[in-house]
């Protein structure tokens, strides 16, 4: 079964942050240029909250809300579930299904190490999948 840390050795541990003062056009900027959906809310080393697509369209969007005048801060999730690198993909993959968010900062020590999405994790799955299939057929095979 792999680990978060598998999937973080696969696809890298680039955090990609905001300030919660930073304004939501930044943001949504910083997201487009990176084709990302969210993105960790950061002052200094200290995770403060998360933003995503879904806090921009429910938050600012719908409301009539200025991009360019709205700080992250006044649409972040503050109360960001985290995973560590020792999670199994799988306790990811039940956590997010159960709250349904897409993306999960991996914290260490404190420390935000990086960022996996629902995506990477189907993708470990297919994986695991794919090479348990092979094994099968090796062992058939002969």
């Amino acid at each position: 079964m792999k680990l978060v840390k598998h999937v973080l050795d696969k696809k890298g541990r680039h955090i990609i942050s905001v300030a919660p003062d930073d304004s939501v056009l930044e943001a949504i900027k910083l997201m487009a240029e990176k084709s990302i959906g969210s993105l960790v809310v950061m002052k200094d080393d200290k995770l403060l909250g998360i933003m995503s697509e879904r806090d921009y369209a429910r938050k600012v969007i719908i409301k009539g809300r200025s991009s360019e005048s709205t700080e992250v801060a006044e649409i972040m999730t503050p109360d960001v579930l985290t995973t560590s690198s020792s999670k199994t993909v799988n306790e990811c993959m039940n956590v997010m299904t159960e709250k349904k968010i897409r993306h999960l900062p991996v914290v260490e020590d404190g420390k935000v190490i990086g960022m996996i999405s629902i995506g990477d994790l189907v993708d470990a799955i297919i994986s695991d999948q794919q090479e348990a299939i092979e094994q099968l057929e090796q062992y058939i095979s002969g």
